[in-house]
């Protein structure tokens, strides 16, 4: 009778030891890497440093993040730094639409969002076009006629081949015949200086890269590349309100991490980010910087990574871009 006994009661105590342990499976136990495409400056490393300080403020997570800068390659240097640490939970990456865009436009580029870890959407972001303060260009409609009147003499200071500022570029000029230059910087500061400079005549900027700039007057909006007015610019017309019908090009962020990390780890990323696009610091940066929230995660996640990667390659074919997968 006691030996009977003694069985159901050990597994209980075996359970209740047990189930908290497989629970809490995976906690980072040091310092996470945030791994940035761009220089300092850039879009996503202005997100990343947000978030290693936010999380902080927040005690949201048990350790510190850091950020790690592996720039070049349209975000392939980045992405393939992923997959080096396959498995490694303690690290992630912010991605966006470039991470989508570079491998179906480049046969050499090895690496695309199937090869690493989804982790979550966070948001949508709007863009403006700029121009330096005294520019000749009062509309986005000025830009274009000059570019046509001058072919390849216009120049658009920008990031990668592939971004969203190059996808938007290849529609306006198949929508209207005009033709400008498009200059690539590896970081935001001298895609920037080149436009205040008077080296190039006009840039794509992200609202959260754009700052002081625009408070202080040194950049001019002349459209926005968006759906809507954004609140910040109610009197500068969208893209299609300037008259130049192409289709929305949307810019996507979120986080990603190496592949082969266990169920733990991603769920574990996944709880940590739902707690975090909850928190009074997300929400304001959200407001501060025109961001759109966007938070998705799990199934509906990897659907709609699959689906944005149509909606991506329809836009490089609808811009005359040979599209390579």
């Amino acid at each position: 009778m006691k030996s009977r006994s003694w069985i159901p009661v050990a597994a209980l105590v075996f359970a209740a030891v047990s189930l908290p342990v497989c629970a809490q499976a995976f906690k980072p136990s040091k310092p996470v890497e945030i791994v940035v495409h761009t220089g300092p400056g850039g879009g996503a490393d202005v997100l990343a440093r947000f978030m290693a300080n936010a999380m902080e403020k927040e005690k949201l997570l048990p350790v510190r993040m850091h950020v790690v800068n592996k720039t070049g390659g349209g975000g392939q240097t980045a992405m393939a730094y992923l997959v080096e640490k396959r498995g490694d939970a303690h690290t992630i990456a912010p991605f966006l639409s470039l991470f989508f865009t570079v491998p179906l436009m480049t046969p050499e580029a090895k690496v695309t969002m199937k090869d690493v870890t989804t982790v979550v959407r966070l948001l949508y972001e709007p863009s403006l076009v700029a121009v330096k303060s005294d520019s000749p260009f009062k509309t986005l409609g000025d830009f274009i006629d000059a570019a046509k009147k001058n072919p390849g003499q216009r120049k658009q200071s920008s990031a990668s081949l592939g971004g969203r500022d190059w996808m938007v570029r290849q529609l306006l000029m198949k929508n209207t015949g005009a033709n400008w230059a498009f200059i690539s910087f590896p970081n935001f500061g001298e895609r920037v200086g080149a436009v205040l400079g008077g080296h190039v005549d006009m840039m794509f900027i992200e609202p959260q890269e754009a700052g002081e700039h625009i408070r202080s007057g040194s950049l001019r909006i002349i459209a926005q590349i968006s759906d809507r007015r954004l609140p910040p610019y109610p009197n500068i017309p969208t893209v299609k309100e300037a008259g130049f019908d192409i289709v929305d090009v949307p810019q996507v962020r979120g986080i990603i991490a190496p592949p082969g990390i266990s169920r733990e780890a991603l769920a574990y990323w996944e709880d940590l980010f739902a707690r975090f696009a909850k928190s009074p610091s997300w929400r304001k940066y959200l407001e501060d910087n025109v961001l759109l929230d966007a938070f998705l995660r799990g199934p509906e996640l990897s659907k709609y990574v699959d689906d944005y990667s149509e909606v991506i390659r329809g836009i490089l074919r609808d811009g005359g871009v040979k599209v390579v997968r």
